[in-house]
C-alpha cells in the first residue's frame, strides 16, 4: 500500500461518510436549520477532497514511479463508489426525478461489466487500466456531481431560489450524458478485450 494508494483509499473511507453525512436530515428530521447548517459545508470538503486525492494519487502514481497493477484497478474503483454514493443521495434527496434510479442503475451495471471485463483480463495476464473514454466519462460525472451539489447548496441554504430549477435540469442533463459516455466506453473496452483474446489466440 504505497502513498498512491493510501490516497486513492482516502476516497473509498470519504464515500460512505458523504452518505452519512449528506442524509443526516433524513434520518433526524426533527434537527433545526440551526443545528444542520454545517452539512452543505462539510460535503463540499469532503467532495472537494475526494477530487484533490484522485489527482495526487496519480500524480504519484506517475511522478513518484508508484504506478501497480493494484492501483490500476483500484483508482476507477474508487472514483466509481463515490460517483455513485452522490448520485444515490441526490436521488434519495428527490433533487434528481425519480426516474434517474433509471440512468444510475445503467452507470452501475456499466461499472460490474467493466470488472467483469477486467477480471478476464486479468486470467491473460493484462492489466487492464482505465482508457481515456473512461476518463472523460469520470471527469463528466464529477462535472454532474458538483453542479448537483451546488443545487443542493442552494435549496438546502434557501438562496437564489429563481435559479434553483434550471441548476436541477442542468446538473440532470450532465448526468444523463455521463451515463451515456459511460455506455459507449464500456463498448470501448468490449472491443479492446476481443481484440486482446483474439491476438492471444
Amino acid at each position: 500500500m504505497n502513498l498512491a494508494n493510501r490516497l486513492t483509499f482516502m476516497r473509498v473511507i470519504l464515500a460512505p461518510v458523504f452518505f452519512i453525512i449528506y442524509l443526516i436530515p433524513r434520518f433526524f428530521p426533527s434537527l433545526s436549520a440551526e443545528n444542520t447548517g454545517w452539512i452543505v459545508p462539510a460535503l463540499w470538503i469532503i467532495f472537494i477532497a475526494s477530487e484533490i486525492t484522485d489527482y495526487f494519487d496519480g500524480l504519484a502514481a506517475r511522478k513518484l514511479s508508484m504506478a501497480s497493477d493494484f492501483g490500476k484497478l483500484f483508482d476507477p474503483f474508487a472514483d466509481t463508489l463515490m460517483q455513485i454514493t452522490c448520485f444515490l443521495c441526490f436521488i434519495i434527496d428527490g433533487i434528481f426525478p425519480a426516474w434517474a434510479a433509471i440512468l444510475l442503475l445503467l452507470l452501475i451495471y456499466r461499472e460490474f461489466a467493466v470488472l467483469f471485463i477486467r477480471n478476464l483480463m486479468l486470467k491473460n495476464g493484462v492489466t487492464f487500466a482505465a482508457r481515456m473514454s473512461g476518463k472523460i466519462k469520470t471527469v463528466t460525472c464529477i462535472i454532474a456531481a458538483g453542479v448537483t451539489l451546488l443545487a443542493v447548496s442552494l435549496e438546502r441554504l434557501a438562496i437564489y431560489d429563481h435559479i434553483l430549477s434550471y441548476v436541477k435540469i442542468t446538473a440532470l442533463i450532465i448526468f444523463a450524458a455521463s451515463v451515456l459516455l459511460a455506455i459507449i466506453s464500456f463498448f470501448e473496452y468490449l472491443l479492446i478485450y476481443k481484440k486482446t483474446v483474439k491476438n492471444d489466440d
